[in-house]
């Protein structure tokens, strides 16, 4: 029983749905938040697929640009954070 493997997947379900809910909220958003929330579901939907590749070699190093995969998502995930937290301070109301 490769428990490893089984939490990967459950993680990559768990990305899936951030990445749904986000899909969900862009479609919902003003012009400026869409663009945020669709980028922010996209790199959701990529580190869930990186999850599920990752339960298959067995880390996340392995082969090397899955490491490169899951940096990316990250440093767009922060991104995506960012702009949405500086996005809502400077809303009006």
């Amino acid at each position: 029983m490769n428990w490893i493997g089984d939490w990967n997947r459950v993680e990559a379900a768990l990305w899936f749905a951030f990445a749904a809910l986000c899909a969900i909220k862009a479609a919902r958003a003003s012009r400026d938040r869409r663009r945020i929330f669709a980028m922010l579901a996209a790199a959701f939907a990529v580190f869930g697929v990186s999850d599920l590749i990752e339960a298959e070699t067995g880390a996340w190093w392995r082969p090397w640009w899955l490491a490169a995969m899951k940096g990316a998502c990250l440093v767009a995930l922060v991104a995506g954070i960012r702009k949405l937290r500086k996005n809502s301070r400077t809303r009006p109301g």
